[in-house]
């Protein structure tokens, strides 16, 4: 195994439980709600504000990441005049391009795809559903009432759209933007996985 696999995925298709499969088939480090801990620690941001931010915006700076104008000190380190909002998207920033180089593992959400844009050892999936399948898992998972578990995960996609939209020139779920795009509904999850190993055997053997 010498990929890195990102995975993109809307609210309740099991995105993050397909990572957890793969990560540890493939005996790779895996980072979800671990990575915000670990940018936590690197920038010295309390860690419940990286929670409270997480996937969602106020106001961006693209451009100058992009242009590699990183609002940052002399020394390197993140500007404290930094917007809030700006300070946990960088640090976020940061901490993927540095898992990304320390090598094989699994990402999921948070524009990793389009962080590590340009690596050639990355595979990027978009994991969807259909809206029957992903209420049944949100319920199953959450403290949430049935009646309202629809309108919260429109809600929860729309955001994680928002941020990914706004924070990169691409678009999310735009089947063109990945590698390769499951329906889970379809599927289910082991058959995403079964997928996923298949695609990862073919895009490594063209390596070789």
């Amino acid at each position: 195994m010498r990929s890195i696999i990102t995975i993109s995925r809307e609210f309740g298709s099991g995105g993050r439980e397909i990572g957890k499969i793969l990560a540890q088939d493939f005996s790779i480090p895996f980072y979800d709600k671990e990575l915000l801990e670990i940018a936590s620690k690197e920038s010295g941001i309390c860690q419940e504000l990286f929670v409270k931010n997480d996937e969602s915006y106020t106001n961006s700076f693209l451009f100058s990441l992009v242009m590699g104008n990183y609002p940052v000190t002399a020394d390197g380190r993140i500007n404290p005049d930094m917007p809030l909002n700006h300070k946990i998207f960088l640090a976020q920033f940061e901490t993927i391009k540095k898992l990304g180089e320390q090598g094989p593992c699994v990402i999921v959400g948070r524009c990793a795809d389009y962080v590590l844009k340009g690596m050639p050892n990355v595979i990027n999936f978009f994991v969807s559903g259909n809206i029957k399948e992903k209420k049944a898992r949100i319920l199953q998972r959450y403290d949430i009432e049935k009646n309202k578990a629809e309108d919260f995960i429109k809600k929860t996609d729309k955001r994680r759209a928002s941020y990914y939209n706004y924070y990169t020139d691409m678009k999310w779920g735009e089947a063109k933007n990945y590698d390769l795009c499951i329906n889970t509904s379809k599927t289910g999850i082991e058959g995403a996985v079964r997928l996923m190993k298949s695609y990862i055997d073919i895009k490594e053997s063209l390596r070789t």
